[in-house]
């Protein structure tokens, strides 16, 4: 088990942001005798699922919509499922521009290297 502190600087976040996803539903630590959060390994693997999808511009609106529907059971696999794949075809989208824009601009640096050796 970890605090918060730990859990925070394991996942490279702040404390804050463990606090806010807790408060947004995305994450239900543990408490201990004491009231304090305490994150289980299990937790751990979730927030670096939460961290990657926040990463690659999930909105928090569809995050918490993923967490919802995981916490409902089973009969929402599809949901999830349709959830992810939609997710997948926008990070798809954003490194067709990502390789699009560098293509363009190894033609822009090789045509400012060719005037600069002159």
């Amino acid at each position: 088990m970890h605090t918060i502190g730990e859990t925070a600087e394991l996942l490279g976040i702040s404390a804050h942001t463990l606090r806010y996803y807790e408060k947004e539903q995305i994450i239900i630590p543990l408490r201990d005798a004491g009231g304090d959060r305490r994150y289980t390994e299990s937790h751990i693997k979730w927030l670096q699922f939460v961290i990657k999808l926040k990463e690659t511009q999930m909105p928090i609106a569809s995050i918490k919509k993923y967490a919802s529907l995981f916490k409902e059971g089973d009969h929402t696999a599809a949901d999830r499922l349709n959830l992810l794949a939609e997710h997948q075809r926008s990070i798809r989208a954003q490194m067709q521009t990502l390789q699009d824009a560098d293509e363009m601009l190894t033609f822009k640096i090789a045509s400012y290297r060719t005037l600069t050796e002159v």
